[in-house]
Formats: structure tokens, sequence, C-alpha cells
């Protein structure tokens, strides 16, 4: 569905799936909504599933900073989330899944995390992760700051992308994933700084539904730290590697993720 006005922004939405539970799906940074599709197939007779693009990707509207953008995502996906629905988030998406178990608990009946980027929680279970993380990532925060956007991007693939080198990918994706950088650098107050008071005493302690988080046993170290923190702050949180994945791991290994959130909802 084209140009719906979700949390006052005009975005696409696409619908996944025809099974009796519903579902939202919240797509990484630099990704979109078609990207759940694997994922999708392997849930489709359990989960009718809703996947908005975010602003500035796929077919929604160009982000226009109208806001602070955490607060304009996490807007777009209370207007997607159905009563009693599966939460399920990806990188910058399990950000915002985290952000909707906080302040829309009646409506999350179950909360699926995969790699949140949610950089300031490392900060409490592995300080000297969080601070090699800082370091390593200087070149791309000066690129970031300096609105050099190809070098940007060519570091943010490098990290956080599904392996393939810088120089081979096309024309059109570098053009692309260059233009997405402002996006990007919007997002660091959160996730670096928690600007947004995810980590506030209280707020992750409160979370009332079943969560599972997944993430790659080859990703960032900086992940493993995130999730250490998330799993001992959330109620009964579960975490599950998924052994030869990497950050892209909905991606790349659809059947493993598929298990995993299988047995969340049907537990």
């Amino acid at each position: 569905m084209l140009d719906e006005l979700k949390g006052g922004f005009p975005v696409f939405v696409r619908s996944l799936g025809s099974g009796p539970q519903p579902a939202l799906l919240l797509h990484c940074a630099l990704a979109h909504s078609k990207v759940w599709t694997p994922l999708a197939s392997r849930l489709s007779t359990a989960l009718s599933m809703v996947a908005p693009d975010m602003p500035g990707h796929g077919r929604s509207a160009p982000w226009d900073r109208r806001s602070d953008l955490h607060d304009q995502v996490t807007a777009i996906a209370k207007d997607c989330l159905a009563e009693g629905a599966h939460v399920i988030g990806h990188s910058f998406g399990a950000t915002v899944a985290l952000r909707l178990a906080m302040e829309e608990p009646d409506k999350v009946h179950s909360l699926t995390l995969i790699e949140p980027v949610l950089f300031a929680a490392a900060r409490e279970s592995d300080p000297h992760v969080f601070d090699t993380y800082i370091e390593t990532s200087q070149s791309f925060g000066a690129a970031l700051a300096n609105d050099n956007w190809s070098d940007a991007a060519a570091d943010f693939i490098r990290i956080w992308g599904d392996g393939r080198p810088w120089d081979s990918l096309s024309d059109t994706e570098r053009t692309s994933f260059a233009a997405q950088m402002p996006f990007i650098r919007e997002t660091e107050p959160c996730l670096v700084e928690d600007a947004n008071g995810l980590l506030a005493p209280g707020r992750l302690e409160g979370i009332r539904c079943p969560t599972r988080l997944i993430r790659g046993a080859n990703t960032e170290p900086v992940i493993a730290a995130i999730h250490t923190t998330l799993q001992r702050r959330i109620p009964g949180a579960m975490d599950t590697v998924i052994e030869g994945a990497g950050h892209m791991v909905p991606i790349t290994h659809p059947d493993a993720v598929a298990s995993c959130i299988g047995d969340l909802i049907n537990g």
C-alpha cells in the first residue's frame, strides 16, 4: 500500500503472510520491507505480517528531518501495530521494536530483537567493548560529520553489511547507500547516547511480553555486549546465537531465525 499516513508520515506498508496471528516487522537501516520476504514466507501460515518502509527507505517518502528520527519511526510503527501483535525487529528496527514493548505493552504479544544496535547498552555490560567499538568507528564518524557520504557508506557496509565488499556493489547500490547516510547520522544520538532514554531505570525491567534476542555468531563483538545488557534487564529474555551468521542474519539464515521465532510465538 502506497503513501499511507503512519505517524503523520507518508510510508509504504507491505503485507506478508495469511496466518491467524498479527505481526509487525521492522527492517534495518539501508534496507526496506521486501528484505523480510524469505523469513516471512517461512512464517506465513502462522502470521499475518505488516512491514513498513522507514522514511527514506524503499518506497516511503524521503526523510525530511521534521522531528527526532527515533520518535518518528516509533510513531509509524505504533500506527502499524495491531492488538496482540508479535513484534520482530532487526538492527535499528529492533531498537524501535524494543521501544514499542515499553510504550505499548498491552498490544505487544511477543518481542523478537535481532541484533539491536543500541550501542549505549554495551557500555553497561562491557565498557571496554563499547570503547573499542567507538574507537574503531572513528573514521566512519568523521565521514558522517563531514558529509562525506560515500566514504561513510563504504565504512558502514564494511561493518554492518552482508559480507560483500564495497567495490563489488553496483553503482546504483553505492549511490543509494550513500544517499541514506544522513538517516544513519540521525540515528547516532539514540543509539550511542541513548538520547531517547531506552535504558532509563525501570524501562527494560517493565517489559512484560516473552522476549527473544537473536544474533549471528560472526557479528561485531559489540552486539554480544548489547545482548548481555538486554538479557539481564528484560525479565525472562532469552539469547540465541546463530552459527555461521553475521549481522544480516534474518536475510542470510531465514530458516534458523524463523525456527527461533516459531518457538517463541508457539511457546
